[in-house]
C-alpha cells in the first residue's frame, strides 16, 4: 500500500478540519429594524441587536428582521417567533404574523422622487396562506416519468426557504397584534431564523404593552376607493360569487389596517323607479354585518342613480336623498355618511353643476353632508362660490392654506386632505410665491416610508379630520414587476396602488405592503392623539404634534424621532389617566 508522508497528511486534515468547522459556523447575521426603515439588498447591514417595541392594546406594531449573509452564501428554511412571556400572561405567537419582504423594481423616477430608481422592499409575502392555514409551496415542476407531462405545483411568490447570496440581505416583516384583553406589562421572547445546515440565529424581542386601549375602528375618518378593480386584476365576473369572495377578502384587509371599506353595492338598498329606496331584509341585514364587523365609522352613499338629476328629474332625485337619509338616520349611520359630490371641479361648469347638486340635497335632506374634492379657496374669482354646496373640502396636500380652512373650519364645514400623483401648489394658491417650490409628502415607492405615516399628524396640526386616496388597486403596468401608474409617459410607481393581487402566491385575495402598514401606523398614532386629547386638551396634543409636523412641508423623516413622540404622548396618557 502506499503511504503518504506523515506532514501531508497532517496538512489534509487539518484543512478537512477548518473547512468543517467553518461551515459549522456559517450562520446569518440578524439585525433589527424598525418599520419606517428600508434596507438595500446589497447595503451594509445596520439596525439594532434586539427587538423592543411598544403598543397599546388592540393596537398593530410591526418590526423587521433582516436576515444578512456576511461570509458566504445561505440558505434559511425556518423562521418563526416565540410565545411572547410576560408576569401576568401571554402573547401568542398565533397574534404573531410574519412576512418576506419582496423587492419590486422602480424601472423609470415618480416626478420629484427623493430616491433614485432601483429595487425597494415592498410587497409582503405572507410565510401562512390565510386562506388555507399552510405555509406557500415554492413552485417546482416535475415529470411522474419521463414522456409524461410536466406537472407545475407550488407558486412563484412563497416565503421560506429563500437564498441570501453573500454581501446581500433579505428582510422579513412581522406584525404583532395586541389582544383586547392583554395585561398591560412587558414580554420577551425570540424570533429564531434556522438554516439549511441546521445552524440558527435569534435575536431577543421585548413588547411592552401600555395600560390603555385603541377603538375598533378608524377615529380618522378616510376614503381610499372602490375595489372593484379586483375583477379585472383577478379576471372574474363582478357578478360572480368568486369576486364577492376576492372582493370581500380587500374589504377585511383595508378594514385591519385602519381603512373604511367601501360599502359593496349589492348590500346597499335597490331604487324603485320613482326615485324612492327598496329595503329589503336580507340586504339590510347583510350590511348591517358588514358595517360592525368591518368597524366602518364612515362611509359613501352612492349619488342619485338618476338621468339629468338636477333638472328635469329633481323630484325623483330630490326623493331618493330624502329616503338614503331617512334609512341611514333610523340606523344610527347618518353621522358617518357623506356623497362623494364632485372630484376635482377645475372648470367652471363643474362649479355650477357642484352648486345644482348641492342645492338639490340639502334641500330635500338638510342635515346630509356632501364632499367635494376641491382646495377650501376658489380657482377662479368669476366662477361661483360652492361654499353653499360643499360640507366637506378635501384639497390636495399641495394646495393646503391654513386660514382658508380655519374659515370653513368656523361656520362648520369639515375638511379632510388626499394626494394624488406629485402635485406643487397651484398657481391661484393664497400664499404661492411662499410655497410654490416647497414639497409635501407624496405617496411613491421611492418615497421614505415616513411619508406614509406622517398625514394623520399634519393633519392634526391644521385641524383637518380625514384622509383621501383615490385608489389601492388601480391598473399598473405590472403589479409584481414594474408597478407604475404610468400617464402619457411619466410614472409614479406605487401611485394608487397599496395591495398586491396573491395569485402569484396562490391566494385568491389581497396581499399588503409597507407603505400600507405605514398608513396603518398613522391612523393608529391618530387614536393616541384622540386619547390625549381626551384628557389634556386639543393644545396638549398640538404642542407634542408640533415637533414633528409643525406644518405640510417641514415635517420630519426621521423614524426614531417618530417613534420617540409616540412614546412621549404614551406617557402622557398613562400620566393622566390615573
Amino acid at each position: 500500500m502506499k503511504r503518504f508522508p506523515f506532514p501531508i497528511f497532517v496538512v489534509v486534515f487539518l484543512a478537512f478540519t477548518i473547512c468543517v468547522q467553518a461551515a459549522e459556523k456559517t450562520t446569518a447575521k440578524l439585525t433589527v429594524l424598525n418599520s419606517m426603515e428600508r434596507i438595500n439588498q446589497d447595503q451594509e447591514p445596520f439596525g439594532e441587536t434586539q427587538v423592543q417595541i411598544k403598543a397599546a392594546r388592540n393596537e398593530v406594531e410591526s418590526f423587521q428582521v433582516i436576515v444578512s449573509a456576511t461570509n458566504e452564501n445561505i440558505k434559511v428554511i425556518k423562521a418563526e417567533v416565540s410565545d411572547l412571556s410576560g408576569k401576568d400572561g401571554i402573547i401568542s405567537k398565533n397574534n404573531i404574523t410574519l412576512f418576506r419582504e419582496e423587492y419590486v423594481r422602480v424601472r423609470k423616477s415618480s416626478s420629484r422622487a427623493e430616491l433614485p430608481p432601483g429595487l425597494y422592499p415592498d410587497p409582503l409575502v405572507p410565510f401562512i396562506n390565510p386562506l388555507t392555514g399552510q405555509p406557500i409551496e415554492p413552485r417546482g415542476q416535475f415529470r411522474e416519468k419521463w414522456g409524461d407531462p410536466t406537472i407545475t405545483k407550488g407558486f412563484e411568490m412563497y416565503a421560506v426557504p429563500f437564498d441570501v447570496w453573500k454581501g446581500q440581505n433579505q428582510p422579513i416583516w412581522v406584525d404583532v397584534s395586541i389582544p383586547q384583553n392583554t395585561p398591560a406589562g412587558v414580554y420577551t421572547g425570540k424570533l429564531t431564523v434556522t438554516l439549511k445546515n441546521n445552524t440558527t440565529a435569534f435575536v431577543p424581542v421585548t413588547v411592552t404593552v401600555w395600560d390603555f386601549a385603541l377603538p375598533d375602528g378608524p377615529t380618522h375618518r378616510n376614503h381610499f376607493g372602490s375595489v372593484q378593480n379586483v375583477g379585472r386584476i383577478f379576471g372574474v365576473d363582478q357578478k360572480s360569487d368568486k369576486y364577492r369572495d376576492i372582493a370581500m377578502r380587500y374589504c377585511q384587509l383595508m378594514a385591519d389596517h385602519r381603512i373604511n371599506p367601501p360599502l359593496p353595492r349589492d348590500l346597499l338598498p335597490e331604487t324603485n323607479s320613482d326615485g324612492s329606496l327598496k329595503i329589503t331584509p336580507e340586504r339590510h341585514q347583510a350590511l348591517k354585518k358588514f358595517i360592525e364587523e368591518f368597524h366602518v365609522t364612515d362611509f359613501e352613499i352612492p349619488r342619485a342613480p338618476v338621468k339629468d338629476a338636477t333638472t328635469t328629474n329633481r323630484d325623483k332625485s330630490a326623493r331618493y336623498y330624502k329616503d338614503y337619509h331617512q334609512y341611514l338616520k333610523e340606523n344610527g349611520w347618518d353621522k358617518r355618511s357623506y356623497i362623494y359630490m364632485h372630484d376635482e371641479p377645475n372648470i367652471k361648469e363643474n362649479y355650477e353643476e357642484v352648486l345644482a347638486h348641492g342645492e338639490l340635497v340639502h334641500q330635500a335632506s338638510p342635515e346630509m353632508r356632501c364632499l367635494v374634492v376641491e382646495q377650501t379657496y376658489q380657482q377662479d374669482p368669476s366662477w361661483p362660490d360652492i361654499d353653499p354646496a360643499v360640507d366637506i373640502w378635501c384639497p390636495l396636500f399641495a394646495f393646503i392654506d391654513r386660514d382658508s380652512i380655519n374659515a370653513k373650519l368656523a361656520h362648520g364645514d369639515e375638511v379632510w386632505s388626499y394626494t394624488a400623483l406629485s402635485q406643487r401648489a397651484p398657481r391661484y394658491h393664497p400664499h404661492y410665491e411662499e410655497v410654490k417650490n416647497c414639497d409635501p409628502p407624496y405617496w411613491h415607492i421611492e418615497q421614505p416610508l415616513t411619508a406614509y405615516r406622517v398625514p394623520t399628524w399634519i393633519n392634526w396640526q391644521y385641524k383637518i379630520t380625514g384622509l383621501l386616496y383615490w385608489s389601492t388597486v388601480t391598473t399598473v403596468i405590472d403589479p409584481w414587476h414594474n408597478p407604475a401608474f404610468s400617464h402619457f409617459g411619466v410614472h409614479w410607481n406605487g401611485e394608487g396602488y397599496m395591495i398586491y393581487p396573491g395569485a402569484p402566491s396562490g391566494i385568491d385575495g389581497p396581499i399588503s405592503c409597507m407603505r400600507l402598514k405605514n398608513i396603518r401606523d398613522g391612523m393608529e398614532d391618530y387614536e393616541y392623539f384622540v386619547l390625549l386629547e381626551k384628557l389634556a386638551g386639543r393644545e396638549a396634543v398640538t404642542k407634542i404634534v408640533s415637533t414633528v409636523a409643525p406644518e405640510w412641508w417641514t415635517a420630519v423623516k426621521d423614524p426614531k424621532i417618530f417613534n420617540a413622540t409616540r412614546d412621549l404622548i404614551a406617557k402622557e396618557i398613562l400620566k393622566l389617566k390615573k
